[in-house]
């Protein structure tokens, strides 16, 4: 008897020195499955010019994670889509990539369009996109995260900026969806409460390169200022068109055109050219400057940086902190710890606003320079609260007032 225990007993002894070797070998030897995050942008079609760069800056993002042992001891994998431009498209795309890629979250977009499409899927599956762009406002997600800029830190003090700068006749000028017309119906408010006069309002679908009836309202109407909500290649049609007509001196305030689109489009050839950020390449400060340095060594020195690249940085870095947190990559445990999150950020410091789901942000203004950067002439004093639906409306009342037809 005694025999058989001892026989069982080192027969036992050796089962758990066995198994305390293979969970060893397993966890030294035999790599965890990565952590797999999808990217969903534009890389064909008018909006790519605009919307590769934010690929770019979501890879090094995820670079510099790995470099420090990826999360939970596991890689960090990008799973790439490409949306064409195409609202359709993102809808499927974000589909595919939650269904079959089961990746834990996504990154992408940049027209309103695009996002209110994957917006239905992320809310069906209950899932987290990390939206990068400025945008019109008037929505709040509970399964989205807004690291673009709201109206009131972009569009609101932007278009009073113009008016005290340049004058209060105004012309409007946008791509024929989401963003440029509730922008607009934001300007327009503003406009009418100031004094000031819409002179002209104009829209073309996006991609459109015929210029000619918007140059010739512009020269008619002779306004102070014109707001461009053009986005995509339509922009460099404009530009072109305004320097071909001896308008370019005419004062333009573009919200929609980033460093990239400037260098691209030649924005830098009108000599009173504006565009109103929260971030520009050119800032100082040690963090900017280590994020262009990263991004160009990795890029190439030639590639510039715009707000939404920055934005769309700083959203991974928030994600990856979220999952250190919430100890899991599972979408609803990340949303439960992603709202007391704060980072370090090129840009300044990146607080989530938990109430509204946006970031803190600043609101500069840069005069274009030839090279398509930005030179900084005003700044707001401190960051601004987001206000995705301005206060001079309750919710109700701007539902309403967008549910009339002011938006296609």
């Amino acid at each position: 008897m005694k025999k058989n225990f001892k026989l069982i007993t080192a027969l036992a002894l050796m089962g758990v020195v066995l198994i305390a070797v293979f969970m060893v070998c397993r966890y030294f030897f035999i790599p965890m499955p990565p952590i797999k995050i999808g990217v969903l942008h534009s890389l064909t079609g008018t909006m790519a010019v605009s919307e590769k760069p934010l690929v770019d800056a979501v890879h090094l993002a995820v670079e510099e994670i790995n470099s420090q042992g990826g999360l939970l001891g596991q890689r960090v994998e990008i799973v790439l889509a490409d949306g064409q431009s195409d609202s359709t498209v993102f809808a499927k795309e974000a589909e595919r990539l939650i269904e079959q890629e089961r990746v834990s979250v996504l990154f992408g977009c940049w027209t309103s369009d695009c996002r209110k499409a994957v917006k239905t899927v992320v809310e069906k599956h209950r899932h987290l996109l990390f939206y990068p762009v400025q945008y019109e406002g008037m929505e709040q997600s509970p399964h989205i995260l807004y690291t673009g800029s709201a109206p009131n830190q972009q569009v609101v003090p932007g278009a009073r900026w113009a008016m005290q700068t340049f004058g209060r006749r105004v012309y409007l000028l946008g791509s024929d969806y989401v963003f440029p017309r509730t922008a607009n119906l934001i300007i327009t408010d503003l406009l009418n409460a100031s004094g000031g006069e819409v002179v002209g309002e104009r829209y073309l679908p996006l991609g459109s390169s015929d210029m000619q009836a918007v140059i010739e309202d512009i020269i008619q109407k002779k306004p102070d200022v014109v707001l461009n909500t053009l986005n995509g290649d339509s922009n460099a049609a404009f530009f072109s068109a305004l320097i071909k007509a001896g308008l370019n001196n005419q004062p333009l305030v573009s919200f929609s055109v980033e460093e990239n689109g400037m260098l691209a489009w030649k924005g830098g050839q009108l000599i009173r050219h504006y565009g109103v950020w929260s971030y520009f390449q050119s800032l100082p400060g040690e963090e900017n400057q280590r994020f262009v340095a990263a991004y160009q060594a990795h890029f190439g020195t030639d590639r510039v940086i715009s707000d939404p690249v920055e934005a769309a940085y700083v959203g991974v870095k928030l994600w990856a902190q979220a999952v250190q947190d919430a100890n899991s990559t599972e979408p609803r445990r990340v949303n439960s710890t992603l709202l007391r999150q704060s980072i370090k950020s090129p840009s300044g410091i990146a607080s989530v606003d938990a109430d509204t789901r946006h970031l803190w942000k600043m609101m500069r203004v840069g005069k274009v320079r030839p090279d398509g950067q930005f030179k900084q002439v005003i700044a707001s004093s401190s960051t601004l609260r987001p206000q995705p639906w301005p206060t001079y409306r309750n919710r109700g009342a701007w539902k309403t007032l967008l549910e009339r037809g002011r938006q296609p």
